[in-house]
């Protein structure tokens, strides 16, 4: 629904301001520009479609190994104790730990397919522990926030866009995706801790939250000390050995646990195939009203309003092009995707705007969608702080994303 709405604004308002170039200052061409936006981007929809379809397959074939191997089901365990205590409701060893543990193992793996079926599965769990049917229990939102957060260890779709679109090193975002994830991340757990009185002084809970913001930040305080040129070089090495060991380690425990490794890639392979044709139409859609935005001239107006707005309070302009991807984000996951793919179109999938906005998708889940999915399939009418919980993440992430963009790609 709200998808739909802003479906509609951005074409409205690129005909309104069609109209008012027209008559103000007697641009009557505008209006052809703003037609042949349309076949020009239809036509872009189309072909990053057709291109993203063999790396999405070659990445999807990789995670269905990892899948089938048990992987998700290794860093399940590892994350098993930090879950127990954030989630004090539950009794232990109730079967919703492991539900819960597979969605977000999932979700950091970047098994969206695999994630939201195990998430609706364990909401309807949770549900059942539940003693007021209306109303979100704790479990609920934490699991949510979590959730919503989208703390992602592998940015597959990303990458993958970001090699049909011409990226020197696709991977290059894989780091700053980290960062900015995990502020989002961090956040919105500590938000729903203090809401909810969790114990924040429980040595398992602060020794998992002081040993990950230590990593984290070891890693911003490295990239701040490095020159531009090689910290690139450090970067694209950290996520080539990264994700070729996560590679290897899938293979390694396919073949411990006898999976037949190239049957399961090519299963994967063909669910990326499905994905990349299924997101056609979707895709045509929102670049489609998103060029008619700019070959209006109300997309350039927006940027430049918000490049003031960064120079008043001593931001760099540039990144202003990247705030309607920000803005997007909490909305709408296909909306967000498409001006992610805007501006790597316009600016360039190497410049600095270009990788702030992949940054800006990878760091938090489409909150809204998320909070109206999981909520609606067990009936939850209110759901307390959630929200409030869910767009404080939103903020510290988009924060997080502009403030790291510039430290590497500056």
């Amino acid at each position: 629904m709200i998808l739909n709405y802003i479906w509609i604004s951005l074409i409205l308002l690129a005909v309104i301001m069609g109209l008012v170039q027209a008559l103000c200052f007697g641009n009557v061409e505008i209006f052809s520009d703003i037609l042949n936006s349309t076949f020009d981007n239809a036509k872009t929809g189309f072909e990053l479609s057709l291109g993203l379809t063999g790396v999405l397959a070659l990445w999807m074939g990789i995670m269905k190994i990892g899948e089938r191997a048990g992987a998700v089901n290794s860093l399940g365990r590892i994350i098993n104790p930090f879950f127990s205590r954030i989630f004090p409701e539950i009794p232990k060893g109730h079967p919703v730990f492991g539900t819960m543990l597979m969605n977000v193992s999932a979700n950091m793996l970047g098994l969206d397919n695999a994630a939201t079926p195990m998430g609706l599965k364990a909401m309807s769990e949770l549900q059942e522990l539940n003693t007021d049917k209306t109303k979100a229990s704790n479990a609920m939102i934490m699991f949510v926030v979590l959730g919503a957060s989208g703390l992602t260890l592998i940015p597959t779709t990303i990458m993958a866009y970001r090699a049909e679109l011409g990226a020197a090193n696709p991977a290059d975002v894989f780091l700053p995706i980290l960062i900015a994830t995990y502020v989002a991340t961090l956040v919105g757990l500590l938000c729903v801790c203090i809401a909810q009185k969790i114990r924040l002084k429980d040595p398992v809970v602060l020794g998992t939250i002081i040993g990950l913001t230590a990593l984290v930040g070891l890693l911003v305080w490295g990239a701040s000390c490095m020159a531009p040129k090689t910290l690139s070089m450090v970067s694209a090495a950290a996520a080539a050995i990264i994700l070729l060991g996560v590679i290897c380690w899938f293979i390694i425990q396919a073949m411990v646990h006898k999976i037949n490794v190239y049957d399961a890639f090519i299963d994967g392979a063909k669910d990326g195939f499905k994905t990349a044709i299924g997101i056609v139409p979707f895709l045509i859609a929102i670049l489609v009203a998103v060029g008619m935005f700019r070959a209006s001239g109300a997309m350039g107006l927006l940027e430049q309003g918000i490049a003031v707005l960064f120079g008043w309070c001593g931001i760099n302009p540039d990144l202003a092009g990247a705030v309607p991807t920000a803005l997007m984000k909490p909305l709408s996951g296909s909306g967000a995707r498409g001006l992610m793919l805007e501006a790597m179109t316009n600016y360039g999938a190497d410049s600095l705007v270009g990788r702030l906005c992949c940054i800006l998708q990878g760091t938090t889940d489409t909150t809204f969608y998320v909070l109206a999915v999981y909520f609606g399939s067990i009936h939850i009418k209110d759901t307390r702080h959630a929200v409030a919980c869910c767009l404080l993440a939103d903020l510290a992430g988009v924060i997080a994303a502009f403030a790291i963009a510039p430290i590497f790609f500056g």
